[in-house]
């Protein structure tokens, strides 16, 4: 059964809203997004055949600033899912307090299956097609599933031709000669460890030699999983999007990040250790759990076999609202991801700022800054959950909602 993860927003929404004195009018405000923009899209392949793609760009509130979002390819995204995603995006820099409201964008389409340069020409009609939205004061993207920085490169160039001047704060993960920030590759996958390390305070976890799982093996749970055994963790299991592998002596992260990632045959090419599939690492022993691959990976059928102490968020989504009553009652602790992935959106934010005053920051300064807020995000909505004695998702909802209400309210609704 397909998850609705639209409808699963709204529902998050909904139980944060019990909590909040907010008008149903601007409960509905909340409910729907802004904008959504649906386009299709001729591109003439390598071989000279035209193929026309779909796209989205979904601005979902800009009350607290532009919105900000990443750009998602994938065969199997939709409007509806880009709309959830660009909602839990204003959440997210609403817990993390800075001043962006969410978005999002996506295509329809497995950039594996495409040349460079057909990658290249998709990504510029593209962006051609949205470009009316995109501005560094308006909508601001970035990388997620499917892009990298080459591709924001393209964006950033595309958008400036267009404008006849260099317009660098238009995308944010940009490669560093371009204006991009020290530290944006990592700082989702650090944000999660850091997030993680907190969380084991709370829940009097030593994150020494704790035995860690990581579904999803792209840029977060790699570099989670890399950080995480700098700290002193074990990491038992990791899985890419073909399958995982498990050993419960250890995994060489350096070496399977190295050698397999990315590559056709992904991380079951590693001997040393069992095969596992991407459904089974989720029940798999360990102490804490990282699902940073998609949404929906956590749900009512399999919650009541994780055997993790703690869930810590990589992805947008992953686990479902029955999921959560499940994990709860068994006493699993989970960061949320508008708090546990927020690290990405928040250096992201530097680089914008970066880019707007021409003026950059080392590395040691980006994540020094990035610790102090991810740090304070995660006690402020710890300190929430203990008030209204609810679970972290709900109170980093408490918190983002009302910021994001209080802003629509106090800014009144035009005319």
């Amino acid at each position: 059964m397909t998850t609705n993860v639209l409808q699963m927003a709204r529902d998050q929404l909904a139980i944060a809203v019990k909590y909040l004195d907010i008008d149903p009018g601007l409960h509905q405000v909340l409910n729907f997004p802004k904008r959504q923009i649906t386009v299709h899209f001729p591109v003439v392949l390598d071989d000279g055949s035209i193929r026309v793609f779909e796209g989205y760009r979904v601005q979902h509130n800009s009350s607290r600033g532009p919105t900000k979002g990443g750009i998602r390819y994938h065969p199997d995204v939709d409007l509806d899912d880009t709309t959830a995603l660009a909602m839990w995006m204003t959440w997210k820099c609403a817990v993390a307090n800075i001043p962006y409201g969410g978005a999002k964008g996506s295509v329809k389409v497995d950039p594996k299956e495409l040349s460079i340069r057909e990658l290249e020409k998709m990504t510029r009609r593209f962006v051609t097609e949205i470009n009316i939205i995109l501005g560094e004061r308006t909508d601001i993207p970035a990388p997620d599933i499917g892009t990298n920085g080459q591709v924001m490169a393209w964006i950033m160039d595309t958008f400036s031709m267009q404008q006849g001047y260099t317009v660098p704060g238009v995308v944010t993960g940009k490669p560093i000669e371009l204006g991009g920030s020290e530290g944006r590759i990592e700082a989702t996958g650090r944000g999660v460890v850091v997030s993680a390390e907190e969380a084991a305070k709370v829940i009097n976890l030593n994150l020494a030699g704790a035995r860690i799982v990581v579904q999803g093996f792209g840029n977060v749970g790699s570099i989670a999983a890399r950080l995480i055994e700098e700290a002193g963790a074990t990491v038992v299991a990791v899985s890419d999007a073909l399958g995982g592998v498990y050993n419960p002596k250890g995994l060489p992260v350096s070496e399977l990040c190295r050698r397999y990632s990315g590559r056709d045959g992904g991380v079951q090419e590693h001997k040393d250790a069992e095969r596992v599939t991407n459904k089974e690492i989720l029940e798999l022993p360990c102490d804490v759990l990282i699902p940073a691959a998609i949404s929906a990976q956590i749900t009512g059928e399999n919650a009541g076999k994780v055997k993790a102490k703690l869930v810590v968020e990589g992805a947008n989504g992953p686990c479902t609202i029955e999921a959560d009553h499940i994990l709860s009652d068994r006493g699993v602790f989970v960061v949320p991801d508008i708090v546990a992935n927020a690290g990405g959106v928040v250096v992201s934010y530097f680089e914008w700022v970066q880019d707007l005053q021409n003026f950059f920051w080392d590395e040691n300064e980006v994540n020094r800054r990035l610790e102090r807020i991810m740090k304070n995000s995660f006690a402020t909505v710890e300190s929430t959950m203990r008030a209204h004695k609810t679970d972290m998702r709900t109170a980093a909802y408490i918190i983002g909602v009302k910021r994001v209400a209080d802003a629509t309210k106090t800014r009144g609704i035009f005319p």
